[in-house]
């Protein structure tokens, strides 16, 4: 299997040199020259097994094909629960890793990966991640302490959640942590514009370890294959996701599983204010524009870098419009859906699950009962505690692996939102740790 630029096909690379560059040359998103069909029998649905079975074609002929399974046991090591909500509705339990967000199946898949690929280049890897909330945290936790990498953590300053916040700056040792003045847009941009440039290319060997990386995007295939055999065995149904979407990693992810023959009906992107998304679909015309801030901040990304995968796959406006439909919720009604859905259910949202939950309560009703729906539930709703525990009127218990994070010190470095300011502050950051808070 062999990877191609988004721009570039004749630009084709191996699994391990495209997991190792992060982004192409000529600034292109790689992708597979192909997407395999694949026949998964249904009698064993649990994630490590789908995982070699959908993982394994992407890595034929790679030297990491011979590493597979050793990856999934490092990485796959805890399960995404699929649970009723009521009839025809599931929820995907996406936050059981350890930092509690569903970016944590890509970034210990990604680190499994890197640890293990060839590498022509003999300086040590520095991994760039812009975060708008979970990316950052769930990279840093699967790359602190491994020998040989460096990641460097790009947030927007204010405008993430205090408990994210946390989990971004508490790590240290090879672990560098960044607030930009600026949006997640800025923080993206710094990133791609440190690929771009020759000085520091010459200084730092870079990789990324956003889902502009296939290596993150790959193992988050796994869930939705599982889920959807997991449905179908017991419903004889197509599982419909409801996928709350910002970079459009995710909704990628479940776009390339049906595409390779998983039982998925219908692909709904449900979208905060951040409405880039929805409007193309609407109107045919690309538009990004600066992000917004909302209650669910995971999800606040104006010019979704993954857009450009998915119009790879899906050219024209009106295949995308039969492939997918997308929603925008304000914050006004995810406050509403939180509130609704405890009273009614006893399920506590995140706020990026609740903007799902509200794209499905928008649904109609011939629509809802015509297909099985699986709501994809991305964080644990006590990383946004300050948001839901009003809304509820009860504290949300915080998982053990959260909580230990929470009493460690910040090392964090401001910067301001050019590629100057993160050139320094490298510099800075090579010849002594960052600052402690």
């Amino acid at each position: 299997m062999r990877f191609l630029s988004t721009r570039d096909r004749a630009h084709a690379v191996s699994l391990s040199e495209a997991v190792a560059r992060g982004i192409a040359p000529d600034g292109g998103l790689y992708v597979p020259e192909s997407l395999p069909q694949l026949a998964i029998e249904a009698h064993d649905s649990s994630l490590r097994v789908v995982a070699r079975e959908v993982l394994a074609p992407f890595c034929a002929g790679d030297p990491l094909g011979t590493q597979l399974d050793a990856i999934l046991e490092e990485a796959f090591n805890f399960e995404a629960p699929l649970n009723a909500v009521e009839e025809g509705l599931d929820v995907l339990e996406l936050f059981h890793g350890p930092t509690s967000a569903f970016k944590d199946f890509g970034a210990r898949t990604l680190a499994a990966m890197l640890a293990r690929a060839p590498a022509a280049d003999s300086r040590p890897l520095t991994i760039l991640v812009a975060t708008s909330g979970d990316t950052g945290g769930a990279v840093a936790a699967a790359f602190h302490r491994r020998p040989g990498v460096a990641v460097v953590v790009l947030y927007p300053r204010g405008l993430v959640s205090p408990r994210q916040e946390q989990q971004l700056t508490c790590w240290g040792e090879n672990v560098h942590t960044f607030s930009v003045a600026g949006t997640f847009d800025d923080c993206q941009r710094i990133v791609k514009e440190a690929f771009a440039s020759a000085p520091l290319a010459a200084r730092w060997r870079f990789s990324s370890a956003n889902s502009i990386n296939a290596g993150r995007l790959l193992p988050q295939v796994v869930y939705y294959a599982a889920a959807s055999l997991a449905v179908r065995q017991r419903t004889g149904r197509a599982a419909s996701f409801i996928v709350p979407s910002g970079n459009l990693g995710n909704a990628l992810a479940a776009l390339w599983a049906r595409a390779m023959g998983l039982p998925i009906g219908e692909i709904v992107l449900a979208h905060n204010a951040n409405r880039t998304v929805p409007d193309f679909i609407r109107t045919g015309q690309w538009h990004p524009r600066a992000s917004v801030a909302t209650l669910a901040s995971a999800m606040d990304v104006g010019n979704p870098s993954n857009m450009e995968r998915v119009r790879h796959l899906l050219p024209d406006i009106e295949t995308l419009r039969a492939a997918v439909s997308a929603v925008s919720v304000e914050d006004a009604a995810i406050r509403a859906r939180i509130r609704a859905d405890f009273e009614r259910t006893g399920r506590i949202w995140c706020p990026h699950t609740a903007v799902g939950a509200e794209a499905y309560a928008r649904l109609s009703k011939e629509r809802r009962e015509r297909r099985h729906w699986v709501l994809v539930a991305t964080a644990h709703p006590s990383k946004f505690s300050e948001i839901v525990e009003p809304i509820v009127g009860r504290a949300v218990p915080v998982p053990a692996p959260l909580a230990a994070l929470l009493q460690l010190p910040r090392r964090v470095t401001a910067i301001d939102g050019t590629l100057a300011s993160f050139a320094q502050a490298m510099q800075d950051c090579a010849s002594h740790p960052c600052s402690t808070h």
